[in-house]
């Protein structure tokens, strides 16, 4: 198995005298989360990914106070700002007059109020950050995973092409269609959660100069979210103010493929809006192209663990993005996987059983609440937004472990 560069790291071995050996499946955000805290702690690990080219797709990720914790344990924090941007203020307008529902203010009091700010990126910057972790030797592309199974001292993935990687421990972190899942806990369906969605980035300076069409001024600094009882529209800038994302979502009864890059005609988005503000439907128009997908999740999952093997990230947790906090927790399980086989090398059954102990709750509420918002979204007028200081506030880096103990989950046969 190839080995990434250990230098300076304290090799973390088992009894017979070897470094611990970590598959990850998937090489998303919360697959090299985990590889790069993984081999900051001297593991062994080796990535995986079905892609034939490293690169994640995508647009813009709000990045909150709960992920910026963890970007900051892995030592990424100076360059991960200088790729963002910080909003100022989140702005609620109301969908069809543009009159401002709520505003809260961001910035320095995300810092005060949760240890660490909220920032906004391009999914490709912060990617491309966490691969910089990761030796680029450990990292195999091309390689889809056929099937996964616990041994009687380990795991192993069988690959597509015919190739076998044992391991002392595989990680699943490869998507809502998770193969590992489904070898673990049976395939199902994905459930289409009556949402599609555009994605749009343009030049920020297509909304300043629009200024004269919105109903208040935006700077561009603001975290601004258009809320109609069909849909939400969000505006929020990247890399350092230079670019405007834009998310529109839609409530629809009409399925749509939950790929990231089905091209989408303008005018069909448009439609989809119709009777919205004037001054939010220009900037729409604006775009040169747009990629339409459907939003699906699954239902929460009672385990994550069988034996040797771990989900982690969609894998385990597919959620409706109304919380923005899928790569965001993704980010967390990845760290605290680490943590966990950090605390206990020596026994990485129960390392992984503490693991789902302390995970599977706080993934399976956040599954529920972000389709709860989903549905306050549409009421007219819509409550106030849930609760989400619980989110923002915890730190994965610092959380007390749960106890390792006798407590395990058998692997499925």
């Amino acid at each position: 198995m190839e080995m990434g560069n250990g230098k300076g790291k304290i090799m973390r071995i088992l009894n017979n005298g070897r470094a611990l050996r970590v598959v990850i499946v998937g090489a998303g955000i919360g697959g090299l989360t985990a590889a790069a805290a993984l081999h900051q702690r001297g593991f062994e690990v080796s990535v995986y990914e079905r892609a034939a080219q490293l690169g994640e797709v995508g647009a813009g990720l709000q990045v909150g106070p709960n992920a910026v914790k963890v970007i900051r344990a892995l030592g990424l924090e100076a360059q991960f700002v200088k790729l963002a941007a910080e909003p100022q203020m989140r702005l609620s307008l109301k969908w069809d007059d543009g009159t401002i529902r709520a505003q809260e203010p961001y910035g320095d009091s995300m810092q005060e109020r949760f240890g660490a700010r909220y920032y906004m990126a391009h999914r490709a910057d912060l990617h491309g950050l966490l691969r910089s972790l990761v030796a680029e030797n450990t990292i195999h592309t091309g390689a889809e995973c056929a099937s996964v199974e616990n041994l009687q001292q380990g795991a192993v993935v069988r690959l597509a092409d015919g190739r076998e990687v044992e391991a002392d421990i595989v990680i699943g972190a490869d998507g809502i269609h998770s193969v590992v899942r489904a070898a673990l806990f049976g395939k199902g369906e994905a459930r289409f959660t009556n949402q599609i969605c555009w994605r749009i980035i343009l030049p920020m300076q297509e909304l300043h100069d629009a200024a004269d069409k919105l109903p208040i001024r935006l700077t561009g600094n603001e975290y601004t979210g258009w809320l109609g009882p069909t849909g939400h529209v969000l505006f929020y800038p990247l890399r350092g103010g230079e670019l405007l994302n834009i998310f529109a979502g839609r409530v629809s009864n009409e399925w749509a493929d939950e790929t990231w890059a089905v091209p989408s005609d303008i005018d069909e988005m448009l439609e989809a809006y119709a009777g919205w503000h004037p001054g939010m439907l220009h900037i729409l128009s604006r775009a040169r192209e747009a990629f339409k997908w459907g939003i699906h999740d699954r239902q929460p999952l009672e385990h994550w663990v069988a034996g040797r093997i771990a989900l982690l990230g969609d894998a385990a947790h597919p959620m409706m993005p109304t919380l923005a906090q899928g790569g965001a927790i993704s980010m967390e399980d990845g760290y605290a996987i680490a943590r966990y086989l950090d605390e206990g090398r020596d026994n990485p059954v129960e390392a992984l059983a503490a693991y789902e102990r302390d995970r599977q709750p706080r993934g399976a509420r956040m599954q529920l609440q972000a389709r709860q918002q989903f549905l306050n979204n549409q009421l007219v007028p819509p409550p106030p937004p849930l609760p989400v200081d619980w989110i923002y506030g915890y730190d994965a880096v610092t959380s007390e472990l749960r106890p390792l103990g006798a407590q395990t989950n058998v692997a499925p046969t």
